[in-house]
């Protein structure tokens, strides 16, 4: 097994900072890391904390009547200079339940109201993000979503269309747009699932 032998901490900013981790590996190879995390400084690190928490949420919900809608995000991103298709989320404040986080965040962000489903553990488990860059970990909650659309409690920072997209629709994004990978995945299932979009939360 690798071993870590040194972290630095370089940045420190409120949201994302920089680590650099140097270490060897079981034959011997001399390696240095770059690791991006929400962590605010070495200690609260997963490499030291070994605490797989949930850093962020993400949201599939279902709107309408007939539950045949899913709600997105057309988001600007930075990294790409370009806009994103992407499911809701956004980051577990310290202390705060991800469940809560999730009606927040997607109250936030598009001024629907979430109801959340009660499923299995392992559905809502967080999940790391982009393990190769940062040891962001991130859960996924499933529910059904209200209301009127509303940019109102949306931050300034933030640059955001809300989209209710059909099956038909959601098709044309995975065709047509840039779109995130847990948001794709979602989708390419709800494309192909003509039933209940949630049947694979119900109990094995």
């Amino acid at each position: 097994m690798a071993k870590i032998d040194k972290i630095e901490q370089l940045t420190k900013n409120p949201f994302l900072s920089m680590f650099a981790v140097d270490g060897h590996n079981s034959k011997g190879h001399q390696s240095h890391y770059m690791v991006a995390s929400r962590a605010r400084n070495i200690d609260e690190l997963k490499i030291k904390t070994r605490d797989n928490h949930a850093d962020g949420v993400i949201i599939y919900s279902l709107y309408g009547e007939k539950r045949d809608r899913v709600v997105l995000v057309r988001q600007y991103r930075y990294p790409v200079d370009d806009y994103v298709y992407e499911l809701p989320a956004g980051i577990v404040e310290r202390g705060e339940d991800f469940r809560e986080a999730a009606v927040r965040e997607l109250h936030e962000e598009t001024g629907l109201t979430f109801t959340p489903l009660l499923a299995d553990r392992m559905y809502e488990e967080p999940r790391y993000t982009s393990i190769g860059l940062t040891d962001e970990s991130c859960a996924t909650m499933y529910g059904y979503a209200d209301g009127q659309i509303s940019d109102r409690f949306m931050e300034e920072s933030e640059e955001i269309q809300v989209v209710l997209a059909d099956r038909k629709e959601c098709k044309r994004i995975l065709q047509e747009e840039r779109v995130s990978l847990n948001c794709a995945y979602h989708l390419m299932y709800f494309i192909h699932n003509s039933g209940d979009p949630f049947d694979f939360l119900k109990p094995l």
